[in-house]
């Protein structure tokens, strides 16, 4: 299998990027698309130059970190998948593939595919916590939690953080990673003591780190490897809204 690789190049933030093609042939359709990647910057080292930038941590669709644009869609042509979960397969011999880094002046570009998403720890960092006793963990049915509550939680504590909502949103919007990351603490009784203070802190932090206002497209939602609903973002603003009433 032969494919052309057309990726994003920029050596720093500093200086100007551009695409450049690369052909890679020999691949196999079982291939990951992540293996693929590996297999151009073999090719790369053994020709002296500089292999292609790229994030990755466990491979197995968990972690988040590999995601990048391929094709014009996050993560590539598949829903609900991470980049490494996509393999080569998914294209014909003899394709072109674009692939770019999320764009979003909130996740400023670190080197060619990198980017850095700091600020999703920055929001997290203003309330994705419960206060809680140190010491001997307690008995896990001393809070009995209704199933219904429980799965909701659950849902919304799926989002890995990939950044994949905020580079598919026109307007850069971090609503959803922010807040499926308000809404799993804030439906559980564990999560009630910082509930109002937890919502206002993170919001505010979402705004000032820059990332744009959402406008309920549901581009987030159809591009979301975990297929977190955009109703948590609805839940938010109702939130939002109560916890500034009651100050």
């Amino acid at each position: 299998m032969k494919v052309t690789f057309r990726i994003w190049r920029q050596d720093t933030p500093a200086v100007a990027g551009s695409f450049v093609n690369y052909e890679v042939d020999g691949l196999n359709e079982d291939m990951s698309f992540l293996e693929a990647l590996d297999q151009l910057n073999e090719e790369l080292v053994l020709k002296g130059e500089k292999v292609v930038a790229f994030e990755y941590d466990c491979r197995e669709g968990i972690c988040g970190q590999c995601g990048v644009f391929i094709n014009g869609r996050a993560h590539g042509p598949h829903n609900n998948i991470t980049t490494c979960q996509l393999h080569m397969r998914s294209f014909q011999d003899g394709d072109t593939i674009v692939i770019e880094p999320w764009r979003a002046e909130a996740f400023p570009i670190i080197k060619d595919l990198i980017v850095d998403r700091s600020a999703f720890d920055r929001i997290v960092e203003q309330g994705g916590y419960i206060s809680a006793k140190t010491g001997t963990a307690p008995e896990a049915n001393a809070i009995p939690i209704g199933k219904e509550i429980a799965d909701r939680a659950m849902d919304a504590a799926a989002c890995i953080g990939c950044g994949a909502c905020v580079a598919t949103c026109k307007n850069a919007s971090a609503a959803l990673f922010t807040a499926a990351k308000i809404n799993h603490l804030n439906a559980l009784p564990q999560g009630q003591p910082e509930a109002h203070r937890r919502v206002k802190d993170m919001t505010a932090q979402m705004t000032a780190e820059g990332f744009g206002h959402c406008t309920f497209t549901g581009a987030c939602e159809v591009e979301c490897p975990e297929g977190i609903s955009i109703t948590n973002i609805a839940e938010m603003k109702s939130r939002a809204f109560k916890a500034w009433l009651l100050g």
